[in-house]
């Protein structure tokens, strides 16, 4: 030992438990230490103003958390300095999460390019100005390719036109939501954990083959855990405080499917066996259920599948 007191640990209780679980603990230590940032690095400065669609992760009055996504022309992302991430969107009353994103409000984003399959996530705090907000940076990271799969966007109308169709909002998952949530390859979660340093929000994307999220008859979902970064910080997030927000997207019409309510971690296997891939599982159940049918001004072509996502299994298979 050389006498140098190392800092606190990068990563916060739920996140150490699970590592310390899966035996990666002191590895993580380090590799938290090297990757996550207080600032973005030129890399990320160069990749955010490419992009034409964020996911935000943010925390409504309730203290409910909600993921959604947002799009506009390229640009509207963009850094004016390594601590800083400008956001030029307009308020969207109809967007559940948007309640959680008033000035001061802590918030997550996840820059995700569904066409390279790079992404980058930070976590911050809002700063609100008149053509959006800015997001002072906590901690920025990038995130592995696995389980992306490939898609190119398309704007089907402009992004400063406000969607035309009505959300709806309900409290149990009707026949049309089954039948999203029940042949998704994609989905996106949000969560958070109140530390003594302050409210750290997170938001994840989480893929496989179309079918890896099972949907129960007392609506809750079951989603497996794939082989990952062991950073841990959805799992984490939920192993301290359990709630969750999710966001299924149809790529086809823009239309967004959110939730938000109650999530556990399973300590063994789901009911009836393992699926193919997984390490462990998760559930969750929605509380609240939001449809806003063209919410989004782009729709995805899908154009290739993760090689990583076609290893795994589906529900459908391990059943048969």
């Amino acid at each position: 030992m050389d006498g140098r007191i190392l800092p606190a640990s990068p990563w916060h209780d739920g996140e150490i438990k699970l590592q310390r679980q899966s035996g990666v603990e002191t590895r993580m230590d380090e590799v938290g230490r090297r990757v996550l940032r207080d600032h973005l690095i030129e890399q990320h400065r160069e990749f955010y103003p490419l992009l034409p669609m964020v996911v935000l992760g943010a925390v409504d009055q309730r203290d409910d958390p909600w993921a959604t996504l947002r799009a506009g022309r390229p640009g509207f992302l963009r850094a004016p300095d390594a601590h800083r991430l400008t956001v030029e969107l307009s308020r969207e009353p109809a967007d559940p999460a948007d309640g959680g994103m008033e000035d001061g409000a802590s918030l997550a984003l996840l820059g995700i390019d569904l066409g390279t399959r790079r992404r980058n996530r930070l976590n911050g705090r809002l700063d609100r100005h008149a053509r959006g907000f800015d997001i002072s940076v906590d901690q920025s990271f990038g995130n592995c390719p696995k389980y992306i799969q490939l898609r190119q966007a398309r704007f089907i109308r402009d992004p400063s036109e406000p969607p035309s169709v009505p959300s709806t909002r309900s409290s149990e998952l009707d026949d049309t939501a089954r039948a999203l949530v029940g042949q998704a390859d994609t989905f996106f979660v949000a969560t958070y954990a109140d530390l003594p340093a302050g409210r750290q929000v997170d938001v994840s994307h989480r893929g496989g083959r179309a079918g890896f999220v099972r949907v129960g008859d007392d609506d809750w979902l079951t989603i497996p855990d794939f082989v990952g970064n062991r950073f841990f910080n959805t799992l984490g997030n939920i192993a301290v405080n359990p709630r969750a927000g999710l966001v299924f997207p149809d790529f086809s019409t823009g239309g967004l499917l959110q939730m938000t309510g109650e999530a556990e971690l399973l300590s063994g296997q789901p009911e009836g066996g393992i699926l193919e891939g997984a390490e462990r599982y998760w559930r969750f159940r929605p509380r609240q259920i939001v449809w806003r049918a063209d919410a989004l001004p782009i729709c995805y072509d899908l154009g290739e599948w993760s090689p990583f996502a076609l290893a795994t299994g589906t529900w459908s298979e391990r059943d048969a």
